[in-house]
């Protein structure tokens, strides 16, 4: 699976039910296996704030599906 495959997958909270953001990175291990996913939230609170990262460590994924990513949580 490739970075652009994961990008285009929704991530979901499985507590809320709630689209959590964008995948924009992931954190690969020295032994190849992914350790976390970078998502970027957007802040819609204010108009030119940044907006926030959050990393993801992979055994907080419970299931990868065709459309979706799940989480737990978190």
């Amino acid at each position: 699976m490739r970075l652009s495959d994961l990008q285009d997958k929704d991530v979901i909270d499985l507590k809320s039910g709630q689209r959590v953001g964008n995948i924009i990175d992931i954190k690969i291990e020295l032994d190849g296996h992914i350790s976390s996913l970078i998502l970027e939230r957007k802040r819609f609170s204010k108009l030119f704030s940044p907006n926030d990262e959050t990393e993801i460590p992979f055994d907080k994924i419970a299931k990868i599906g065709e459309d979706v990513i799940l989480i737990k949580d978190i």
